[in-house]
């Protein structure tokens, strides 16, 4: 009788340990999900621009994010229909001259006269992608209220500011955020 309760005591203990660990691994499990939505959620706020040709810069994006109205919508696509086949023309260029850059480096005997002419056509390619970014943001920024400015402003920050230099590079020193050392590796295309 003594041996039957203690068994049954011994795994009345085991059933009660196998709920609390239960407990926990539920609790973490929530606790993991609500930190992943939270964060998650904060990184769709920012958007993310990249060279593999996706970006939020759409229709979609103003009338949602930025909150255009039909009028707003407008001036949009008409800015739109300018700048994206041009930037899309440009960041091809790029690319191809990135291509052919890396090509030559690989070879044997590397020209370096033909080197620096190629990186002196994509640093050209490079101003005429930023002219023409300049032209698209003056045009949307026209029919902004100062609230849709402000988004614009953060949705724009990436293409004009690399994260990893902010407070650098603004005085003498040698850092990779001088201007002639190499650029973050997450580069914007527009």
């Amino acid at each position: 009788m003594l041996f039957i309760t203690l068994t049954i005591m011994n795994k009345i203990k085991i059933l009660i340990w196998a709920v609390v660990l239960l407990v926990v691994l539920n609790l973490s499990t929530i606790g993991t999900i609500l930190y992943h939505n939270y964060t998650e959620s904060a990184n769709s706020k920012t958007v993310v621009i990249t060279t593999e040709g996706t970006n939020m810069l759409n229709g979609r994006f103003f009338k949602q994010t930025l909150g255009f109205n039909n009028t707003q919508m407008v001036t949009f696509r008409e800015a739109n229909r300018e700048f994206r086949p041009n930037a899309n023309r440009i960041i091809s260029q790029i690319d191809s001259l990135k291509n052919e850059m890396f090509t030559e480096l690989k070879k044997t005997k590397s020209d370096t006269i033909k080197l620096n002419k190629l990186s002196l056509e994509t640093g050209a390619l490079h101003a005429d992608l930023k002219k023409e970014t300049n032209r698209f943001y003056l045009k949307i920024k026209t029919v902004c209220t100062p609230q849709q400015l402000e988004q614009l402003q953060t949705t724009f920050t990436p293409l004009f500011r690399n994260p990893a230099c902010d407070g650098k590079g603004m005085g003498q020193g040698k850092g990779k955020c001088q201007g002639n050392g190499f650029r973050n590796q997450q580069q914007n295309s527009y």
